[in-house]
């Protein structure tokens, strides 16, 4: 396996080996999170992450915007989730687009996973990603709707 988080060599750079960047929970965190997980296709990779992401932005999006005192402030942060889930989407076909050969290289960035070392496979990825983000917000929403309507405390009080 290979490591992710590993130490910079180089003091000037800025990136210094600490106990919490250098652990080796943090390493076995960071190198099993879908976008360094070794073994995964460019699909599951894109359906992890936008489910991940399409379930989080559920919330912030009922619970702070104009409508979180209404009846509809619960669809209409479903429906500002999937929103946001496709304008991300639209920029990973957009960085797919602009990559004929491979993504580009940075100081930190690991080894490229398999499957994104081209525009074909981040393709897969955001179409993917735009699948598990919309079912991650509809999950989120039904989810928070069981909660809110009492369901679960109905079936808490049968004991």
């Amino acid at each position: 396996m290979s490591d992710v988080i590993k130490p910079a060599g180089d003091p000037q750079i800025g990136n210094l080996a600490t106990p919490v960047n250098s652990s080796d929970f943090t390493k076995a965190l960071i190198n099993n999170l879908p976008a360094y997980r070794s073994g995964l296709s460019p699909q599951r990779r894109g359906l992890e992450i936008g489910m991940a992401h399409g379930y989080l932005l559920f919330g912030p999006f009922a619970f702070t915007s104009q409508f979180r005192d209404t009846s509809v402030g619960d669809i209409v942060g479903l429906i500002e989730a999937v929103i946001l889930v496709v304008i991300l989407t639209v920029c990973l076909s957009l960085y797919a687009g602009t990559q004929p050969n491979k993504p580009i290289k940075t100081v930190t960035t690991p080894k490229t996973p398999v499957g994104l070392e081209d525009s074909e496979g981040w393709s897969e990825f955001a179409g993917s990603f735009l699948v598990g983000g919309i079912g991650g917000a509809a999950f989120a929403y039904v989810v928070y709707e069981v909660v809110k309507s009492g369901v679960l405390q109905t079936f808490g009080n049968i004991s």
